[in-house]
């Protein structure tokens, strides 16, 4: 979650396009980009990096190369509707096609894709391994 906004609650948007930004390989060898559409939030992000870790022993190196910074509300159970807003529930991060989700460096190939692959077990989209050219 962000340390701090200038909104507390933010409105919906829409998800259209590709990712203009975000969808090469910047620090790492190794990387998984996005081939989907939709929201991953802060825990799913934590689930990756911890499965991540678990795999390479916490070897090589990894970049998060994206951050959880739109707070999505959620009413609560069985309230009626009207009332306004409900309260800020979690926060996650708009990902569109082809934007470069986890980069990983200074491990061996076949460990970078089975270490990626788990990762993407966690991630609600489908993905694709990168590898530098």
């Amino acid at each position: 979650m962000p340390k701090k906004t200038k909104y507390r609650k933010q409105q919906t948007g829409k998800m259209r396009g590709v990712s203009g930004r975000g969808n090469s390989l910047e620090f790492g060898e190794y990387g998984l980009k996005a081939l989907g559409r939709g929201y991953i939030t802060s825990r799913q992000i934590e689930a990756a990096r911890k499965a991540i870790a678990h795999y390479t022993k916490r070897g090589g190196r990894l970049w998060i190369r994206i951050f959880p910074a739109k707070p999505i509300t959620k009413k609560p159970n069985e309230t009626r509707m009207g009332s306004g807003k409900g309260a800020v529930d979690h926060y996650a991060v708009l990902v569109l096609p082809g934007r470069v989700l986890l980069e990983m460096s200074g491990v061996t190939k076949e460990m970078a894709g089975q270490a990626l692959l788990r990762a993407s077990h966690k991630l609600p989209l489908k993905t694709r391994f990168l590898m530098e050219k």
